[in-house]
């Protein structure tokens, strides 16, 4: 048996070796790609007008094997073996010895020994006896027979002319069909499963045993960031109702690792390129810049891992000097890097949290335990949640975190035109939303548009601001994420920056957001 062919363990309903259901798509991407050998070929679908709300397949032609997972969260939902010579897939029952679903080619020939499963190994040898199945007309005298079990289903090819309710599955298969794939699902029945398959909550992949064997204690991962505004936001933890609030300028990097556990990294920001935006403030003002426009022009452009580093090195005037001052980078400024989480985290020395929104008044939220006095105490000042959007620049570096503008939701959840916005609203919507509640802080309407117009910036090109590639230090560093790779004119790599009181989205050509930058 060649060492590279895919072997694994069938646990029905469950998993196929490390594959398992509920699992997210960075991370089995992560996975399969540390193995080029084993996996040397990759191929992604996915829908470029709704990226984030139809489902996305992965798929592995070389191991007879295709993966489908939902949008929204980006789960693993259904495992599908669509080429049996392929692939090594054995089953073990409590307390008996394993049995094979096909014998790997290197075992000598036996009288049942085939290239590919038939129904008589399946009923009598492999899982057993099972209810009558399901047949599926298709166009003309074509059909399908699904043979269900437990978690796993069967499908066989069947004329309609052949098929009728009366029979028996032993009566309407011969012992020798052979199924054309085969699927792993969540669900008592295949009829049962597809209901419910893309929204159904599935298990956290740590209660299943095999895959958690030896390996430490993490914290659970977080299902969605809840944006208040005024400089908090709160994480919510999946399969638990626990929360954890972040308040800018006060939760401290002590406080974020015992809530997340240790970043994946960190790393320290080093970027200038946007520095000449600082200047045209400089100059467009009659004195010293308003610290809160500096503000967002910082913002608007640190929409990644990486800032901005004033010391250029070119003369300065007094104005420029003055807007020096203001955005100096303090030592020991980093990003907590969380890719398996979704999002970083900038911890840097306090900084003024954006205002709060005007609705806010009527919807109190929890102020922070303590608030600390020490100008230099290193404090958690901004948060970048990736959207990890199919077919963008960025893709599978991070997992994809979901997140919601809790304070523009001003109706029951019931009312769909009242629902709070989130990441999978596309942003033609949001901003819709957005521009009406912050439309009081403008002076006017042509204030208005000049501060929300768009910036675009093309993450493809190596000297974009806030560009990952920065961030990750680079193509080649050792542990510098794992998943990056030179663009080459297949992902969208342009995109459109949008800039709100303590919001700044980057969008895509599809409205889909890619990355929210909260502070």
């Amino acid at each position: 048996m060649s060492s590279s062919l895919f072997s694994a363990q069938l646990h029905p309903g469950r998993a196929l070796g490390f594959l398992v259901l509920g699992a997210s798509l960075h991370d089995v991407l992560t996975r399969i790609k540390a193995e080029p050998q084993r996996f040397p070929k990759i191929e992604l679908y996915f829908e470029p007008t709704s990226p984030v709300t139809k489902e996305v397949i992965v798929g592995l032609p070389a191991n007879g094997l295709r993966l489908q997972f939902d949008g929204p969260e980006q789960r693993l939902r259904l495992i599908e073996v669509i080429n049996f010579t392929k692939n090594h897939i054995f089953f073990k029952p409590a307390n008996d010895k394993e049995r094979d679903l096909v014998r790997p080619p290197s075992d000598s020939p036996t009288i049942d020994s085939t290239p590919e499963p038939t129904f008589r190994h399946i009923y009598q040898r492999f899982l057993g006896p099972t209810y009558g199945g399901e047949f599926v007309k298709q166009a003309g005298d074509a059909g399908l027979y699904i043979l269900s079990y437990p978690g796993v289903g069967f499908v066989f090819p069947m004329k309609a002319s052949e098929f009728s309710p009366q029979k028996d599955v032993v009566s309407l298969l011969s012992s020798s069909a052979v199924p054309i794939s085969m699927a792993i699902f969540s669900g008592d029945s295949w009829a049962q499963a597809r209901k419910t398959m893309w929204t159904e909550a599935l298990p956290s992949i740590k209660t299943f045993a095999p895959l958690s064997k030896g390996r430490d204690v993490c914290p659970d991962e977080v299902s969605l960031v809840r944006i208040h505004g005024g400089g908090k936001v709160q994480l919510f933890r999946k399969w638990t109702n626990n929360s954890f609030w972040i308040h800018f300028g006060e939760t401290t990097p002590q406080q974020i690792v015992a809530e997340l556990g240790p970043p994946d990294a960190i790393y320290r920001k080093n970027d200038q390129r946007m520095y000449i935006h600082k200047l045209r403030t400089a100059s467009n003002t009659a004195g010293r810049p308003n610290g809160k426009d500096l503000k967002q022009h910082d913002d608007m452009t640190d929409t990644d891992q990486s800032s901005l580093n004033p010391s250029d090195g070119y003369e300065s005037n007094e104005e420029e000097e003055a807007v020096e001052d203001e955005i100096a980078i303090v030592a020991g400024e980093c990003f907590y890097n969380y890719f398996y989480l979704g999002f970083d985290i900038l911890v840097s020395t306090p900084t003024e949290s954006s205002e709060p929104p005007p609705s806010s008044s009527s919807k109190p939220t929890p102020e922070p335990p303590f608030r600390s006095t020490n100008p230099h105490q290193q404090v958690a000042t901004k948060l970048i949640v990736h959207g990890n959007v199919p077919g963008s620049y960025p893709f599978n570096r991070h997992r994809r975190c979901r997140w919601e503008v809790a304070y523009l939701g001003k109706g029951d959840d019931e009312n769909t035109e009242d629902k709070v916005p989130n990441s999978e609203t596309p942003f033609p919507e949001l901003e819709e939303k957005l521009k009406e509640e912050w439309k009081s802080i403008y002076a006017s309407e042509s204030e208005a548009q000049q501060k929300q117009r768009g910036m675009v910036l093309n993450r493809g090109w190596g000297d974009s601001p806030g560009s990952s590639i920065e961030m990750l230090g680079g193509w080649e560093e050792p542990g510098a994420g794992g998943m990056g790779r030179k663009f080459e004119g297949s992902e969208e790599s342009t995109t459109t920056l949008y800039g709100y009181p303590g919001l700044v989205f980057e969008v895509l050509r599809s409205g889909a957001v890619s990355a929210v930058t909260v502070f």
